[in-house]
């Protein structure tokens, strides 16, 4: 009968501790839930942001990006009205003295888009020096005869006609001196194609191949905007 009590009791008393643990447990079960929750929430949370900020640096890439293209094409404006200030007033490029020569019709053929040059008919122009370097390859006018069409190509706004043209100058005649002057207009060809590695280097060859020029002290100033 004693042991018979003495079980019950045990039992009762292993019931009891049972229940109180009961409680301990599923409390300990939601706790590690809501740890988890919330490990959830804060990895959803730098999801977000690291999406949010690689979002703004590629905006702001982008406006950086404008922003250049804009200031690019500053320059290359004012490059050009510079240019046709200076054909205006008779200063600097596209005025120095054309070479003369004694074949009436040769000098002719120069002189009609030399004209339309100076009458501001670009196109007009580059294409009468055009013919005429086609009509007289050998002639005493071909340096000139380049660099006004290369000039004239800039001045009507094809850019890339006129770095060829005065590309092709400065390559067959480097010592001529219509040459610094020719990359002075590549220069400003390449910043209005927004080519400013192009640019900066013809700058630089203007200074390291004609020190002392005109032209050269230009190129300095115009590396400085360019930086």
């Amino acid at each position: 009968m004693t042991n018979s009590l003495f079980t019950l009791r045990r039992f009762a008393l292993t019931a009891s501790f049972s229940a109180l643990a009961l409680p301990s447990g599923v409390a300990h079960a939601f706790a590690d839930d809501d740890a988890r929750r919330a490990i959830l929430e804060l990895r959803e949370q730098i999801r977000v942001l690291t999406e949010q900020n690689r979002q703004a640096r590629l905006l702001l890439a982008d406006q950086l990006e404008t922003l250049r293209q804009e200031v690019t094409s500053l320059r290359g404006q004012i490059e050009r009205i510079r240019f046709e200030l200076d054909i205006k007033n008779g200063n600097g490029l596209g005025n120095g003295p054309a070479a003369q020569v004694s074949n009436p019709q040769e000098q002719a053929a120069f002189n009609t888009p030399m004209a339309q040059f100076r009458e501001g008919k670009y196109k007009d122009a580059a294409d009468g020096f055009k013919t005429f370097l086609t009509q007289y390859p050998n002639s005493q006018l071909v340096v000139d005869a380049q660099f006004y069409q290369g000039s004239s190509l800039y001045a009507a706004k094809d850019f890339k006609g006129a770095v060829q043209a005065l590309g092709a100058l400065v390559q067959a005649h480097p010592d001529s001196n219509r040459a610094a002057d020719a990359l002075l207009i590549v220069a400003a060809a390449q910043i209005e194609l927004n080519d400013l590695g192009g640019a900066t280097a013809s700058l630089q060859r203007i200074v390291a191949d004609y020190p002392g020029s005109n032209a050269a002290r230009t190129a300095q100033d115009r590396l400085k905007l360019l930086q």
